[in-house]
């Protein structure tokens, strides 16, 4: 076995095995995946590709950080960082517009159905349709302050040491092998009903589709800045933006497989900027 392999292998089982092992513990608590509380409970084995990607670089094949991409690198890739941290607010619009267009749900502008669902114990807020100019501002702030930081504990491993490892030479093959590897680590999350789908197993095909998407993109912002810190605004952005909207506009909606962030709607405006992104900059199948 060569070192690249064993890095690879080591990799792999140090960012599964705690984050699933953590995560059954978890449910084995008993708490609901809509509880708020949820969310705060999973997090810690989030940061399992990232102390894998330590652990591995460390002391398995000693090649140190040299290449992990732990510069911001944005003077002269500013443009890329906009990108990442706007795509998901066109992507909602086009959810929205093909939701209603369809007929698959309405969007709630208002947010009145998603703050019935909370059940505040003070009541439901008096909301209007004007509260989206309030709140997208927010959670466009929200993005880069305290989801980018989260989510770099995936993409320090994801970005930073697997997808440039795996199929190095073949970027798109690359995304596609580590698109399915990260769809499936996330799989334990959603048979605890966090991903909100409502067939379960049809849920795990959607999001391994929605997580080879993402890492197209998430893996060219990695190549082209050659900064973690790209893919890591691109990834909190998807959460705290995209998946915040659509869970807010469409909160009690029957089909979530449809209209979430994670759901087949958002396939065509990502899988237009992939086949952009293969088309212009990965046509002969190297790397950029």
């Amino acid at each position: 076995m060569n070192l690249k392999t064993k890095g690879l292998l080591a990799y792999l089982a140090i960012a599964f095995l705690p984050a699933w092992l953590y995560w059954a513990m978890v449910w084995r608590t008993g708490i609901s995946a809509t509880n708020p509380a949820f969310q705060a409970a999973v997090l810690p084995g989030a940061f399992a590709p990232a102390l894998a990607s330590f652990i591995v670089r460390k002391w398995v094949t000693k090649e140190g950080f040299t290449d992990a991409g732990l510069q911001l690198n944005f003077k002269n890739n500013w443009g890329y960082y906009l990108f990442a941290w706007l795509l998901p607010l066109a992507v909602t619009a086009v959810i929205i517009a093909l939701a209603i267009l369809f007929n698959l749900s309405q969007p709630d502008f208002t947010l009145q159905q998603f703050f019935t669902t909370l059940n505040l114990p003070d009541g439901n807020p008096k909301t209007s349709n004007n509260i989206l100019f309030f709140l997208i501002p927010t959670l466009l702030i929200q993005a880069i302050v305290v989801a980018t930081p989260i989510v770099w504990g995936e993409e320090f491993g994801w970005r930073s040491y697997l997808q440039i490892r795996l199929l190095a030479e073949h970027p798109l093959m690359a995304a596609i092998a580590t698109g399915v590897i990260w769809g499936v680590w996330h799989y334990p999350l959603i048979f605890m009903g966090y991903e909100r789908y409502e067939n379960q197993f049809l849920g795990l095909l959607i999001f391994t589709g929605f997580t080879i998407l993402l890492s197209i993109i998430l893996g060219w912002l990695r190549l082209k800045t050659g900064s973690v810190w790209a893919a890591s605004v691109g990834h909190g952005a998807t959460n705290a933006i995209g998946g915040s909207l659509t869970l807010m506009l469409f909160s009690g909606s029957k089909n979530w497989l449809w209209v979430g962030y994670n759901g087949i709607l958002a396939w065509l405006p990502l899988g237009i900027v992939c086949v952009w992104i293969i088309l212009r900059e990965w046509g002969t199948g190297t790397r950029d």
